[in-house]
């Protein structure tokens, strides 16, 4: 097998797409009679294989990744911080090698993704993401910062009628419970989708106008998504606006928002008065 590319965006896209490939080729050899054993054989393999490519090819550079034992952890600041490799490191590699397990073992879903983001202590930006990639294998696609996507169009409805309507990413299985008031006080309609990372994909590509999330997420969850979010021009934030940090000592990032940035002062005012 030939090198990957060595600029950190088309290396994160090269990983995400060789995840979601081993995960496509588990998927036709188990097939989906036993759900429970694919989602646990899924969540291995591509772990097992980014985390191998990562020590081969970026051996200085730490890793947190959601099947990491003690990922979960917060690390308070009293604690040794050293013996964290990734709290002190100056990159850091935020992997969720499968987002969307339940989505994964269901046949003919293809609202699952691969994640890998690139954190760095020197980067512009808050969030301190540099470069990441979303592969949505099932879907035969990999969005990253290497080529993010155009800036997704204005819907045909919101040209043609002069106003916005507002299509809201949602989770099939655990909506937020103000998000149905939200939708309503907005004029928006609701779009299940699977995992956060199709989600905001969703909004990434114009499927959709909006993702919001506030029921409780890790930084895997998101980091390698609102990489191609804002590296696309869209709008990333805190549901209270606030800016989203990756790398913290707890890993948990419970909510954020990920819009077109025109609808952010709209959405961010009515989450004020709906998300208390």
């Amino acid at each position: 097998m030939s090198s990957p590319p060595m600029i950190d965006g088309a290396f994160a896209r090269w990983l995400a797409s060789r995840a979601g490939q081993a995960l496509l080729d588990l998927r036709t050899e188990m097939g989906f009679a036993d759900s429970g054993a694919l989602k646990s054989a899924g969540d291995k393999v591509s772990h097992d294989l980014i985390r191998t490519e990562l020590a081969k090819w970026r051996p200085g550079d730490a890793v947190l990744s959601e099947e990491d034992e003690g990922s979960r952890l917060a690390w308070a600041a009293e604690v040794n911080t050293g013996a964290v490799a990734r709290l002190t490191a100056d990159r850091v590699w935020i992997i969720d090698p499968l987002d969307g397990t339940r989505e994964f073992s269901e046949e003919g879903r293809s609202d699952w993704a691969v994640h890998v983001a690139l954190w760095a202590r020197n980067a512009p930006s808050p969030h301190g993401l540099v470069a990441g990639a979303v592969g949505l294998p099932a879907q035969h696609r990999v969005l990253g910062t290497d080529y993010p996507p155009a800036y997704p169009p204005m819907t045909v409805e919101a040209a043609t009628a002069g106003e916005r309507k507002i299509r809201l990413a949602a989770s099939r299985s655990r909506p937020p419970v103000f998000l149905t008031d939200l939708a309503e006080d907005v004029a928006a309609h609701l779009v299940p989708m699977g995992s956060a990372g199709a989600k905001i994909a969703a909004v990434v590509t114009g499927e959709v106008d909006a993702y919001i999330h506030a029921g409780g997420q890790y930084e895997w969850d998101s980091a390698a998504p609102v990489a191609v979010a804002t590296a696309t021009g869209l709008h990333a934030s805190r549901i209270d606006g606030s800016a989203l940090r990756y790398n913290e000592a707890d890993p948990r990032l419970p909510d954020l928002l990920v819009c077109r940035k025109d609808l952010a002062t709209r959405l961010l005012a009515a989450l004020q008065r709906h998300s208390g």
